[in-house]
């Protein structure tokens, strides 16, 4: 069973840069956008019973992107491929995970049944906004965890002495766990509540002590950058931070988001490489790329060989 990587039209050099881990050609194909907005994309070369995976980040426009990877996961069924492997650096609508609001769609599962529907045999997607997502899919799901590539930039190219760690939220802090031990670094947590729709919250407090620390924000990612911003300032001028810095695993920026940061009292960033840098404009931006723990993955799975161990830490 031949390994094959596709890429989607989402993010080709992140596919390019898979290829180059995995010292293979990324398989040939088309994808073509009708006047009308209808997509049609084909794969140029034969599949037949060969191991395949489809890479697709789900950036703007989501909704392209998403149909074009339920296209070409549809076409490789169609061709016979023995098992097709849907690789989502970046999962949409994965805050739509759950009903608490009167009638609406919990879309993270409608996304999910999708994938199984159009024929993916197996998921792989890093840092899902929330665990339960992985009971979502009907086919075997992987997840990735950008925390080791993180840690290992930080400790290699940062001075962490009198940092403080704070998660966004209360959803944030679990994730926390793995950062604040390898890191050695105390924990804070903002108390906040959101109201509605529209990505607005209401700061209570800060839980934990960062008077004169400097402080390094970690969330899974960021939209508009209003929440980022709020919570920077109030741990500035409210809770006594000297400093204050953002990391966040995907930078998912709306319009206006990165020069609303630009000019925010934050002194850097840091996120990966799971969406293109086109997408963001940040100053004083480092990318941590991810690239090399996807080709990991994939050649694990391809080999059938146990993927247990590629969320582990290294010690550096």
């Amino acid at each position: 069973m031949s390994l094959k990587i596709i890429g989607g039209s989402s993010h080709k050099g992140f596919v390019k840069k898979i290829c180059e881990h995995l010292d293979i050609e990324e398989t040939q194909t088309s994808s073509i956008t009708f006047s009308n907005g209808d997509k049609f994309v084909t794969v140029d070369e034969a599949v037949r019973g060969d191991d395949v995976f489809v890479i697709q980040t789900h950036t703007t426009p989501v909704h392209i992107h998403i149909m074009e990877l339920l296209m070409y996961i549809r076409t490789l069924r169609d061709a016979s491929a023995k098992r097709i492997t849907a690789v989502l650096p970046y999962f949409s609508y994965a805050r739509s995970d759950k009903k608490d609001q009167p009638r609406i769609c919990i879309t993270a599962k409608l996304i999910a049944d999708m994938l199984q529907t159009a024929g993916a045999n197996r998921v792989l997607i890093m840092e899902m906004h929330s665990a339960q997502l992985h009971g979502f899919f009907g086919v075997p799901c992987d997840h990735l965890i950008a925390a080791p590539d993180i840690i290992k930039h930080l400790k290699q190219n940062w001075d962490l002495s009198n940092y403080v760690l704070v998660a966004g939220d209360s959803g944030a802090a679990k994730m926390m766990e793995s950062y604040a031990d390898s890191l050695d670094l105390p924990v804070a947590m903002m108390d906040k509540r959101r109201i509605g729709n529209d990505e607005k919250v209401k700061i209570k407090g800060v839980i934990g002590d960062v008077q004169n620390k400097k402080c390094l924000i970690i969330d899974d990612e960021t939209l508009s950058g209003g929440t980022l911003i709020e919570d920077a300032e109030f741990l500035l001028n409210s809770a006594g931070a000297v400093s204050v810095d953002a990391c966040f695993i995907h930078a998912n920026l709306g319009v206006g988001a990165s020069e609303k940061l630009n000019n925010s009292p934050i002194t850097k960033f840091i996120t990966t490489d799971t969406i293109p840098s086109d997408h963001h404009n940040l100053r004083d931006l480092e990318i941590v790329s991810v690239s090399k723990r996807f080709a990991e993955i994939i050649s694990k799975i391809h080999k059938n060989e146990s993927v247990k161990s590629i969320n582990e830490f290294e010690s550096y």
